[in-house]
């Protein structure tokens, strides 16, 4: 298998790549270990920053959150929820911060509205009775999950190929070139080479472990940042602490829910990341000072992602710089091999741009970007990601046949089908993970503990499932949301634990 470049990790920036050089006509292939957005893209806030959280420490990522940030609202508003963000101080938080802050905006170049306690109080009533200082930004809400799907079907639209589930273990090489990357299928345990002329490494915070498979180093930091979802939208904007960068001081929400985080914690590894009890805990004491609603409201999930940061001696999670590093390796001795990490979300189009840039230069190719000019299309391989349009679509076609499956998220079968039926023409047999990812399932409250059976049930009836499929899917599936609500059971939590105990564990013996 050739083509002329390979792009290792399926997030936003590895997603946004090679939709670029699909664009510019530049053959390529994806590969992903798992599947799309396993990494820090489907485990963040889901905040497109206005660029405000940054002008008092990294005035330049400020600058690219709000350029960015305004571009992606015309090219991809299918994925971005214009909420509006509030900056909020409360009572004891640092005065000069808070009198400092409309000028740092002004020279980062940031919108930036100070509002009187009582407009603030109107438009967010959730808001604590001690604010104190409010200022009105330019955040909004964005979905990571549709954004990459959306990205990856124009690719495919565009000649580009998906290898999902195929690990990289091994880089050829013939003196400082890279001539081929071979790969493992973990669906059918077979290897495979692909031969290229360029190799982009956009693996987030995994990009020291890839980096090293090719004998160069990346001196990584892993920022683990934990965040909770609750059961229901408590805030119509954005809310942000007016602080420095601090854990649990933003509340951003999304669909149905508002997600509250996150935390600051540095690993030694990448081997087990979740959230903590303890982390849950200090999370719901730091964002209730902000929104006293937090320390009462229900909880259905918690979770962690880890942030791809590139290691400055002396520096922590939270004063490493938020902008990205694009590392060309020709200064490590190989010619053909390029890293892209760091950055955030917000810049994912930006670091997909400087990266494509880098590789044409070095294929001699003169063609340019068109993701600034040309709208990113809504994919069929993406609709059933955004939050109320399952359900809209289940009320508005009336077909009495078309049982909903999920009913926290009203996931009907016609609406698995065709996540299949997208699934497959890349070439795979979905399971409910990769189900999970392209749909609502497994989101609301049961967290996926009911629809999960009904689910592998309607695939055993349409010939997806064979044999122990669809148990051991269930198992796998049911075991990462599990690992998401254990750390929230508390009180109230404990009622529904104990049903889904007795039900999988007494009647189903899982």
């Amino acid at each position: 298998m050739y083509t002329d470049v390979l792009i290792i990790g399926g997030g936003a920036t590895g997603t946004g790549i090679v939709r670029d050089l699909s664009l510019r006509g530049i053959s390529c292939i994806l590969v992903e270990q798992n599947d799309i957005n396993a990494g820090a893209t489907g485990a963040n806030h889901g905040l497109l920053h206005s660029g405000a959280r940054y002008v008092a420490k990294d005035i330049e990522a400020a600058r690219e959150c709000h350029f960015e940030n305004h571009l992606l609202k015309q090219m991809a508003p299918q994925c971005i929820e214009e909420t509006g963000g509030l900056f909020v101080a409360v009572k004891g938080d640092d005065e000069k911060y808070i009198a400092d802050f409309p000028v740092m905006c002004q020279t980062a170049g940031l919108p930036c509205e100070d509002i009187s306690i009582d407009e603030a109080m109107a438009l967010e009533p959730s808001l604590s009775k001690d604010i104190i200082a409010a200022y009105r930004v330019n955040d909004a809400s964005i979905d990571p999950f549709k954004l990459s799907i959306d990205n990856l079907s124009d690719a495919v639209t565009h000649g580009a190929k998906i290898l999902r589930h195929h690990e990289v273990t091994c880089f050829l090489k013939k003196g400082s070139i890279i001539y081929g990357v071979e790969l493992f299928n973990h669906s059918n345990g077979k290897k495979v080479i692909v031969k290229a002329s360029e190799v982009i490494n956009a693996t987030g915070a995994w990009a020291d472990i890839v980096a090293a498979r090719a004998g160069v180093g990346v001196d990584m930091l892993y920022s683990k940042g934990s965040l909770l979802v609750t059961s229901s939208r408590l805030n119509s904007m954005v809310i942000n602490r007016l602080r420095q960068a601090a854990d649990a001081d933003i509340l951003v929400p999304g669909g149905t829910v508002s997600i509250i985080g996150t935390t600051s914690v540095t690993l030694d590894s990448l081997d087990d990341i979740r959230p903590t009890s303890q982390e849950v805990d200090y999370v719901i004491a730091e964002g209730s000072v902000m929104v006293p609603e937090l320390s009462t409201c229900r909880y259905i999930r918690a979770y962690s992602g880890v942030r791809p940061l590139v290691h400055n001696i002396g520096a922590d999670g939270r004063t490493v710089s938020r902008n990205y590093s694009l590392i060309d390796h020709e200064s490590d001795g190989i010619e053909n091999f390029i890293t892209i990490t760091g950055g955030k979300l917000s810049t994912y189009r930006l670091m997909a741009e400087k990266t494509s840039d880098l590789v044409c230069k070095k294929l001699n190719n003169d063609s340019f970007c068109l993701t600034d000019k040309t709208p990113l299309p809504e994919s069929d391989m993406g609709r059933w990601v955004e939050p109320g349009k399952s359900s809209k679509y289940w009320f508005m076609n009336k077909d009495s046949s078309d049982t909903l499956l999920c009913e926290c998220e009203m996931v009907s079968k016609s609406m698995v089908d065709s996540i299949v039926d997208c699934i497959r023409v890349e070439g795979k047999n979905p399971d409910l993970k990769e189900i999970g990812l392209r749909s609502r399932v497994g989101k609301g409250p049961c967290q996926g503990f009911f629809c999960s059976f009904r689910i592998a049930s309607h695939l055993y009836d349409t010939g997806v499932f064979v044999e122990d499929q669809g148990l051991s899917g269930i198992k796998d599936f049911i075991g990462e949301r599990w690992k998401g609500l254990k750390p929230l059971v508390r009180q109230d939590e404990l009622v529904q634990t104990d049903l889904q105990e007795a039900f999988l564990c007494g009647l189903l013996g899982l």
